[in-house]
């Protein structure tokens, strides 16, 4: 899993330069299809085939989201319960399209969604150490949240094979719900 986003104003403690008129909510099948794209044009995600996305945005809607904007799919959080936790949200990949980076999307599709999923006390990610503003992103959810924050080793880079940087295992919780 690699949580992936370039959306900054999440992460650095800046204001959003704008803040566009976006609605989040649950993904319908045939976002699977922005969804893939959006995940193949970041140049940072593992990219899943365009079946898995569809898939994700038929099984795992209800702990998922995407961002629209003028009804175009313009953000997306991939998320599950984890099996053997199931007050932990795995969220296993966050991308936000570039007309609407610095403006907060990001952040905003993590509390949107950990908002919905009822019974969920800690979200789970897992990040490269080379991805600046998905790491600043969390770090920034965990504050906002007023919530304890781990880091540590999921995956080596030699269990991930072909030069893949280790993958850390973000542990945020527990998380304090917004009304």
């Amino acid at each position: 899993m690699t949580a992936a986003t370039s959306d900054a104003s999440d992460t650095d403690g800046r204001p959003p330069t704008a803040t566009p008129e976006v609605t989040i909510e649950a993904p319908e099948i045939a976002d699977g299809v922005a969804m893939h794209r959006m995940a193949a044009e970041s140049g940072v995600l593992d990219v899943n085939s365009r079946y898995a996305y569809l898939i994700w945005c038929r099984d795992f809607a209800a702990t998922s989201v995407v961002a629209r904007m003028k009804g175009q799919v313009v953000g997306f959080v991939t998320g599950f319960r984890r099996p053997d936790a199931p007050d932990t949200l795995v969220v296993w990949q966050v991308a936000v399209d570039p007309v609407t980076r610095g403006a907060g999307v990001g952040g905003r599709m993590l509390d949107s969604l950990f908002d919905r999923v009822p019974g969920a006390a800690y979200m789970e990610t897992s990040v490269t150490p080379d991805n600046e503003s998905s790491n600043r992103m969390f770090v920034s959810f965990a504050t906002r949240r007023n919530a304890g924050f781990e880091r540590t080793e999921l995956f080596s880079g030699e269990l991930l094979g072909a030069g893949h940087e280790p993958e850390m295992l973000y542990r945020i919780g527990p998380i304090a719900r917004q009304d």
